[in-house]
């Protein structure tokens, strides 16, 4: 008997349902290869969480640096408009990865123990996404890229990015572009090594914060940049303590002193004068 049309059958009737001949939403995003990527090397029901936590950060830091990247290019060619759009949506996404140690707290010390031993010495230290956005953000330690020499395309990738100026760097260069008296070795230092703080830099931004008004891109430009560094402090503090909770003092993985390697970063800032200047207005 045909069965009778339902109120949501009336509904659903202009949805396509013939794919025959066409790509589906699972094609279009690959999901056969995404979902088909958490291979546990344990029988413990965690180890799935730890495997799609670490995953889905690795998606979310690849869009981070798609739009590290576009920002740096916007403020080269002085689309400084452009380049907030693009900061934004960094700071929102570094939300999301903050929010994800909630979840992978969930996990206890007993239960990680029972699959840890099955990760060898691989360890998000190790994560060469994270390593780029550092590299972005003008942090720089030539001694990580031998981490990476194992695999050489990856290395040779890493490596451009470290000789690549950071977005500090063409922001610094803004400032000059705008006339604000910038120190020349500031201005040709050698990338790649850690930016360290400079006092005509200070001034520079100490110059756009008493006048807004004059300066608004500018001034829009720094709060874009402090967003970015406060979340990335919130998520390295959320990724302490949940190592913390976890391991608690244990070394890492991959070698680290675990959460006294955690600590010690907390301690950096990547645009120090923007922080500084703020007991000065």
């Amino acid at each position: 008997m045909k069965k009778k049309p339902t109120k949501n059958d009336s509904i659903e009737s202009s949805f396509h349902t013939d794919f025959k001949n066409t790509m589906t939403y699972g094609e279009y995003l690959n999901l056969d290869q995404i979902l088909s990527s958490q291979n546990r090397l344990s029988d413990h029901h965690d180890e799935m969480l730890f495997i799609i936590i670490h995953q889905v950060s690795e998606l979310w830091m690849k869009l981070i640096l798609h739009e590290l990247k576009g920002a740096i290019e916007a403020i080269k060619e002085n689309e400084l408009s452009t380049a907030f759009k693009m900061l934004s949506r960094v700071s929102r996404t570094q939300t999301q990865i903050i929010q994800a140690w909630d979840v992978l707290s969930t996990l206890t010390p007993s239960e990680y123990m029972e699959f840890r031993e099955s990760l060898g010495q691989a360890s998000g230290f190790q994560s060469y996404q994270y390593r780029m956005i550092e590299f972005a953000l003008g942090y720089k330690t030539s001694h990580v890229l031998t981490i990476y020499e194992k695999d050489k395309a990856l290395h040779d990738e890493l490596s451009a990015a470290y000789h690549e100026p950071g977005i500090y760097d063409v922001a610094i260069r803004a400032l000059a572009n705008a006339g604000l008296p910038i120190d020349e070795a500031v201005l040709n230092r050698d990338v790649t090594g850690t930016y360290q703080q400079n006092e005509s830099v200070k001034e520079a931004w100490l110059t756009i914060y008493q006048d807004v008004e004059k300066y608004w891109d500018l001034y829009e430009l720094a709060e874009k940049l402090v967003d970015i560094e406060d979340c990335l402090q919130q998520w390295r503090f959320r990724h302490m303590k949940t190592v913390e909770r976890i391991i608690g003092f244990k070394r890492g993985t991959g070698g680290s002193s675990g959460v006294g390697y955690l600590k010690k970063v907390l301690d950096h800032r990547f645009f120090p004068e923007l922080w500084d200047i703020r007991t000065e207005l």
